[in-house]
């Protein structure tokens, strides 16, 4: 199993990964330790510590998650912007990813839904 993201669009993977595996920790280890994440709807959860509390009561659901299609990413630098299209057809998902020292990926920001 990858543990972590080599390119900006394996975050998504490994999200649904994680989070169907049930492995908050492991879903919260895909951001960046101050990393926003937009979710509840309206709200903001600041860091990875909070991010993992909210992934975590998200969780206790059992949601199942799939793979969805990726949009092309938009990379400047040593930051990505990705999305993709919701399964289920609603809005959109974004995310904008750092590369970290080591060439791997982080999430900095995301928005899950629109």
């Amino acid at each position: 199993m990858t543990t972590t993201a080599k390119t900006p669009e394996a975050l998504a993977r490994l999200f649904v990964e994680y989070a169907n595996a049930g492995d908050a920790d492991a879903v919260a280890g895909l951001y960046e330790e101050d990393a926003v994440l937009a979710f509840p709807p309206g709200s903001r959860t600041i860091g990875r510590t909070a991010i993992r509390e909210v992934i975590s009561q998200m969780l206790t659901a059992a949601p199942v998650f799939t793979v969805e299609e990726s949009l092309p990413t938009v990379i400047s630098g040593d930051l990505a912007l990705t999305s993709t299209k919701p399964a289920d057809g609603t809005g959109g998902r974004t995310q904008v990813a750092r590369r970290q020292s080591d060439g791997t990926w982080l999430r900095v920001l995301d928005r899950p839904e629109l």
